[in-house]
C-alpha cells in the first residue's frame, strides 16, 4: 500500500479502474442557436462544470446550428441547446440551458 504524494490521510490501495477514470478524457458537443439567451447560458454553465470537474480532461465543441445546419442530421439534434457526451461511452444527451448542475454531474458520471 502506498500513500499518494500530498495525501497525509494514511495508506490507500489504488485501483486501476479508479486511476483510469480519473484520467478519462471527455468529448462533449454543445449544439446552440446563435446568441439566444438559453444558448449563451448553456455555454457558460457547461464550461463552469467542465472547469470544476474535468479540468484538463475535456474537449468541448460548441456548434452553432444557425451556421452549420448540416450537422443536425448527423447527431439527430431536435432541440437547442443540446449537449452530447460522446466519450467516454455510453453516449448521453442533455437538452436545455445546462443549469441543472446536479443532473449533469450524475449524467456525465462525475458523481
Amino acid at each position: 500500500m502506498k500513500t499518494p504524494p500530498g495525501d497525509e490521510s494514511g495508506p490507500h490501495e489504488f485501483s486501476l479502474e479508479k486511476m483510469t477514470m480519473d484520467k478519462t478524457r471527455y468529448l462533449l458537443k454543445l449544439y446552440v442557436t446563435g446568441t439566444r439567451p438559453s444558448s449563451s447560458m448553456a455555454v457558460v454553465n457547461i464550461r463552469k462544470i467542465c472547469e470544476k470537474y474535468l479540468k484538463g480532461r475535456y474537449d468541448l465543441v460548441v456548434i452553432d446550428i444557425a451556421r452549420h445546419p448540416e450537422l443536425l442530421k448527423d447527431d439527430q439534434i431536435i432541440a437547442a441547446p443540446t449537449l452530447i457526451k460522446e466519450l467516454p461511452l455510453p453516449l448521453r444527451r442533455f437538452i436545455g440551458n445546462m443549469s441543472q448542475t446536479e443532473r449533469l454531474i450524475v449524467g456525465l458520471d462525475l458523481a
